[in-house]
């Protein structure tokens, strides 16, 4: 039987998930807890029920199609999801929904199913000098399915890039590097203690794993998302640079790019029955940004902002 991912989104056309014009694949499952997540629904290893309570009339359409009685009806008539109970993807009751109210995401695809939708691109990719990047949640949380598509790919003549948070094995990393052209790693935190609050995970794999590719020559771009009051200042960005400062003359050393705060992923925390972590708005000023753009060019880092 062929290898299957578990797969939430995939987005052609994607143009900041390393170079030219990509296909971005988004891997189901997250071993951190991000507080800024901009995609919760892809946090667990399992489908996920997006809910617009908005456009629900109430009706009950969903409640007798779907096999596993997560959907009901309160006493007073208002829809409810039960999600102790896992989802098995089967999509019967969003597409029995006459709202459009309910998505589900996370659908188990082979590798040659997900193959093909890549290869529609290639004359792009091309043209562009772009690819395939696999994304999530976490791409390395499925290593055995993400290893085997990189490859296929790389027979295929793709460019490869994996977006990670690098909280895998160490022999799964190097393993998947074997596939990869460049690897865009997020440090979201130089310090352990601080690193578990933010995320629910220390960081001493983390950049052991960044460690690992940078000296052994894998292509590595940073990836650094910034909040204010969180890991915007001197401290944290001297850090930063104090660790890649043996690296800086490494051609493989693909630089920085800082990735400002957005709310973009707000709404799905809502829509998930979860409560959002971060109160208020920690974004940054275009000043602030300017200054650590600046603090990390001191030191010869190539280093851009990155606004999707």
């Amino acid at each position: 039987m062929e290898r299957k991912a578990l797969i939430f989104n995939i987005q052609k056309y994607n143009m900041y998930d390393g170079p030219g014009v990509r296909t971005l694949v988004f891997f189901q499952g997250c071993p951190l807890r991000c507080h800024w997540c901009s995609n919760p629904e892809g946090q667990l290893k399992r489908p996920q029920i997006l809910e617009k309570k908005a456009n629900c009339t109430n009706c009950g359409t969903c409640v007798r199609q779907c096999p596993q009685g997560i959907h009901s009806i309160a006493v007073g008539g208002q829809h409810q999801i039960d999600r102790q109970i896992e989802c098995i993807g089967c999509r019967k009751c969003e597409n029995a929904c006459p709202e459009s109210a309910l998505a589900i995401m996370g659908e188990r695809k082979t590798i040659s199913e997900l193959l093909e939708i890549i290869e529609e691109d290639k004359p792009f990719y091309d043209t562009s000098g772009g690819g395939v990047t696999l994304g999530g949640g976490e791409v390395l949380m499925q290593p055995e399915a993400a290893t085997s598509l990189l490859q296929v790919c790389k027979q295929r003549g793709i460019n490869t890039a994996i977006e990670t948070c690098g909280y895998a094995r160490p022999e799964v990393i190097q393993r998947a590097a074997e596939f990869v052209d460049l690897f865009l790693f997020d440090v979201k935190h130089m310090d352990s203690e601080r690193h578990f609050e933010l995320t629910g995970v220390r960081n001493e794999m983390i950049l052991g794993n960044l460690q690992w590719l940078l000296e052994n020559r894998q292509n590595v771009k940073i990836r650094m998302p910034l909040l204010q009051g969180v890991n915007d200042g001197r401290r944290e960005i001297e850090a930063l640079i104090n660790f890649l400062q043996p690296y800086q003359d490494y051609k493989n050393f693909k630089g920085v790019d800082l990735l400002p705060y957005h709310k973009m992923g707000v709404n799905k925390y809502s829509q998930l029955g979860w409560n959002y972590p971060i109160e208020g708005d920690p974004k940054l000023s275009s000043d602030d940004l300017h200054r650590i753009e600046s603090e990390i060019k001191q030191h010869n880092f190539p280093v851009s902002v990155v606004r999707h």
